[in-house]
C-alpha cells in the first residue's frame, strides 16, 4: 500500500519553511520541495514479477544566522516546525563561513522558461507492463541467450519548488519513461551479461522496447569467449556508453568548489587549450525534454546556455554563489542542493569521422564498453579503470576482453581524443564513441 504524504503544492510547502524559519530567528533562508509519484513494471522469464507504486515528498530548508549556516532535510511535512528548530540549532553552532549566503536579488532569475519537461499523457499499468514484456520477450529471443534478468518499464513525475526569504519562489514539474533490459548468455562459468536502456522525458519519445531487449541480448552474446589481451600502451576507444564519463570527469574538474579548494588538475587552465583544436563542450539547460534540463539552479539563479570547452579552451568554471564569492567571480546557475556545482544538459560535439573510421587505422587497440571499479582522482588528473569490451585488431572488432586496466592522465587524454561523428542524446551527459591515442592497457 502506498504511503500517504502531505498534499499541498511544493511551491506552497517550500515557502512555508522560509517563512518559519525566519518568524523562529534566521537572518535568512531557503527551502526546497519535491513530490515524487513513479510508477515501475518488472517483467521477467515470460512473467510479471513486481508492480511497484510510489510517493514520496522531499524537503531542503537551508538557514542562515549571520555567516553561519546549516542545512537540514526531512520527508514528512508535519515535521516542518522540528525540521526548523533543528536547522537553526545546527547553525548556531556552525563556524562562521565568510562565504555563506543566498543569492542578491538581482541576480535571481526573473522568467521561468517553459522546456516541455512534464508530459501531459503518463502511461498506465497496462501500457507499462505491455513495454517491460516487450523487451523482455526480445531480449529472450537473441540466439544464445539463455536466461534474463528481466525488463523494466517505468515511469516518474516530480514536482519541485524553491522558495528563499529573498523573494524567490518558483517550481516545474518533470516526468520521466523508462525502458530497460538485460540478459544472460551462456551457461556456467562462462556465462556474461550486458543491458540496454533508455530514458527520456515523454513516453512517446522512447524507442521501441523490442529494440531495447534485443540490443541487450546481443550486447550478452558479444560478450561470450572472453580472452586477455596483450599488455602496452595503444589506442583505446571508448563506445558513448563509456565516453560520457569523461564529460563527468570534466564537470568535476571545472565545478567552483574544487577550484576554490585547490583540489582539481585543471585549477590553472582557464583560457588555455585543455582538448585539441576544434573541440567542443557544449551545455544547454534549456534543451527542450532534455534530461538535465532546468529552467533556474538551486539557488533560484537563470540558468544559460554556454561553451565551457570552445575551440579546446577552457572558457569558465561551473559556479554557484558560494564558489562564485570564494574565487570574486559572478556565479553561473551552476547552483546545486547538495552543496556543489552542477552542470544541465552538457555534451561533446561530434567529430568528422565515423567510428569505423576511427578503427580502421587501429593495428592494435581496445574497444571499451564498460567499466568495473573507479580509479579517477580529480586532484591530480590520473585515470585508472578497469574495464571490459573487445580487442582492436587491424582495424576491426575482435575478441571480447574481460578485465582489462586502462591507464593515462585525464590532461593527456582530453588533449589527444577525437570523437566519432555520431551523437545521441541518452543521458543528459552525452558523448560521441571517443578515441584516445597512447594510453596504457594491462590485458587481464
Amino acid at each position: 500500500m502506498a504511503k500517504a504524504v502531505e498534499t499541498a503544492p511544493p511551491l506552497d510547502l517550500a515557502d512555508r519553511l522560509v517563512q518559519r524559519a525566519l518568524q523562529a530567528g534566521a537572518d535568512a533562508a531557503d527551502a526546497a520541495a519535491s513530490r515524487r509519484l513513479s510508477l515501475a513494471i518488472d517483467w521477467r522469464g515470460g512473467a510479471l514479477e513486481e508492480i511497484e507504486r510510489e510517493e514520496s515528498l522531499a524537503l531542503g530548508l537551508r538557514v542562515f544566522v549571520g555567516q553561519r549556516l546549516a542545512t537540514v532535510s526531512s520527508s514528512r511535512a508535519d515535521e516542518a516546525d522540528d525540521l526548523v528548530e533543528r536547522a537553526l540549532a545546527m547553525a548556531r553552532l556552525a563556524p562562521e563561513d565568510a562565504f555563506a549566503g543566498l543569492a542578491l536579488p538581482q541576480q535571481l532569475a526573473s522568467a521561468i522558461p517553459d522546456l516541455d519537461l512534464d508530459d501531459p499523457a503518463p502511461p498506465g499499468t497496462e501500457r507499462l507492463t505491455a513495454m517491460a514484456r516487450e523487451a523482455d520477450e526480445a531480449a529472450r529471443a537473441v540466439a544464445g541467450v539463455t536466461n534474463s534478468e528481466g525488463a523494466q518499464a517505468s515511469w516518474s513525475r516530480s514536482e519541485t519548488a524553491l522558495a528563499t526569504s529573498n523573494g524567490f519562489c518558483a517550481g516545474y514539474a518533470v516526468s520521466t519513461g523508462v525502458i530497460a533490459a538485460s540478459a544472460i548468455a551462456g551457461e556456467g562459468l562462462a556465462m556474461e551479461q550486458d543491458s540496454e536502456y533508455r530514458y527520456a522525458r515523454h513516453t512517446g519519445d522512447l524507442p521501441p522496447p523490442a529494440g531495447i531487449g534485443a540490443q541487450a541480448g546481443r550486447r550478452a552474446v558479444a560478450r561470450l569467449g572472453a580472452a586477455a589481451m596483450a599488455t602496452g600502451t595503444m589506442s583505446v576507444v571508448f563506445d558513448h556508453r563509456c565516453a560520457a564519463s569523461l564529460l563527468r570527469h570534466l564537470a568535476a574538474a571545472i565545478a567552483g568548489n574544487a577550484i576554490a579548494r585547490g583540489t582539481s588538475f585543471l585549477k590553472h587552465s582557464m583560457g588555455q587549450r585543455v582538448f585539441a583544436p576544434g573541440i567542443a563542450v557544449v551545455e544547454d539547460p534549456h534543451r527542450r525534454r532534455g534530461l538535465r534540463s532546468r529552467p533556474f539552479d538551486g539557488e533560484g539563479l537563470a540558468t544559460t546556455p554556454r561553451r565551457p570547452i570552445d575551440d579546446g579552451r577552457l572558457t569558465g568554471w561551473l559556479l554557484d554563489c558560494r564558489s562564485a564569492r570564494q574565487l570574486g567571480l559572478e556565479p553561473t546557475g551552476h547552483g546545486g542542493r547538495g552543496g556543489r556545482p552542477t552542470p544541465s544538459n552538457l555534451w561533446l560535439e561530434p567529430g568528422a569521422a565515423s567510428l569505423e573510421e576511427l578503427l580502421a587505422d587501429i593495428d592494435e587497440g581496445l574497444f571499451v564498453t564498460g567499466f568495473t571499479g573507479f580509479g579517477v582522482d580529480i586532484v591530480t588528473g590520473d585515470y585508472s579503470r578497469g574495464a571490459s569490451g573487445f580487442r582492436i585488431h587491424k582495424g576491426a572488432l575482435d575478441h571480447p576482453v574481460n578485465e582489462a586496466t586502462v591507464a593515462g592522465h585525464l590532461k593527456d587524454m582530453f588533449a589527444h581524443l577525437t570523437p566519432a561523428s555520431e551523437l545521441e542524446f541518452r543521458t543528459g551527459l552525452d558523448a560521441p564513441a571517443l578515441r584516445i591515442d597512447g594510453m596504457t592497457v594491462a590485458g587481464g
